[in-house]
């Protein structure tokens, strides 16, 4: 079924959040295609904030592994411990990098991305893949952003169908 959604882009980011988490339940409620629920995630997502880049990585066979995501393409395949992804999958932690050329072992997908935040995915205690969110501008995210992805990620993972 498609679904419209409500963009809300003259507000602040925490009413941003307010407005497209809710829709973002809407969307896949009833549904239990993992792919197609992170599929429907990144472009809500990219389409409510207008990101750079919003994907995810799944873990495979000691991997992570490009996964659904919306923006230019990206790196298909990251290593445990490397990059911002594989650091956030290492230590099963949000990381948010403010400048990404300041991030030690940064793997640059994209020259234009500036900032990042990886969000890891659990479930059971295991890492499970990552959702990764770039910006082309410094500085874009923040414990709003951490607080408010780790509730959709907590929507995403209630509708869990691998």
């Amino acid at each position: 079924m498609a679904e419209d959604l409500t963009i809300t882009q003259s507000t602040s980011k925490e009413e941003q959040y307010q407005s497209i988490i809710p829709q973002i339940e809407a969307l896949l409620y009833g549904e239990t295609d993992f792919v197609a629920n992170m599929a429907n995630v990144a472009a809500a997502l990219k389409e409510q904030f207008n990101w750079f880049w919003v994907g995810f990585y799944l873990v495979k066979q000691d991997e992570l592994v490009l996964g659904p995501f919306q923006g230019p393409v990206a790196c298909t395949r990251i290593k445990k411990g490397k990059g911002v992804c594989g650091t956030s999958w290492a230590k099963a932690e949000t990381i948010i990098v403010p400048d990404v050329e300041e991030f030690p072992g940064h793997i640059a997908c994209a020259s234009a991305s500036k900032s990042e935040i990886v969000l890891p995915l659990i479930v059971a205690d295991e890492v499970i893949g990552v959702l990764d969110v770039d910006s082309e501008v410094l500085n874009k995210f923040d414990d709003t952003d951490q607080i408010y992805l780790e509730q959709v990620i907590v929507i995403l993972l209630n509708n869990l169908s691998i």
